[in-house]
């Protein structure tokens, strides 16, 4: 199943900002690696806030919950997800995204 997450991270300001690099390299290796198991299939970035929309495949609410958990910053996130399922011309669009020039 795919699943969007809107994901916003608050970090407390009174962390140390060695704490805060730390914290972010952490999650970015953590990242990497889900989606180098084809976890997190896709992710943007939201201009001017550390906030994200994410896409991530997993076969249950509750396997996504538990890999939503393993990311560091997990405790600092406030994440709203929603199921996604193909829209009647997803595969237009995988068709034409798909194309080689």
């Amino acid at each position: 199943m795919l699943f969007m997450c809107h994901i916003d991270v608050s970090v407390p300001a009174e962390m140390p900002q060695d704490q805060k690099n730390e914290l972010r390299q952490r999650e970015n290796a953590r990242a990497e690696q889900l989606i180098g198991e084809g976890v997190m299939v896709r992710i943007w970035r939201i201009v001017g806030r550390v906030a994200n929309f994410s896409v991530w495949e997993a076969p249950t609410l509750e396997a996504l919950h538990e890999t939503l958990m393993s990311m560091p910053m997990f405790p600092y996130m406030k994440i709203e997800v929603t199921p996604l399922i193909d829209h009647p011309c997803t595969h237009i669009a995988e068709a034409r995204n798909t194309r080689k020039p």
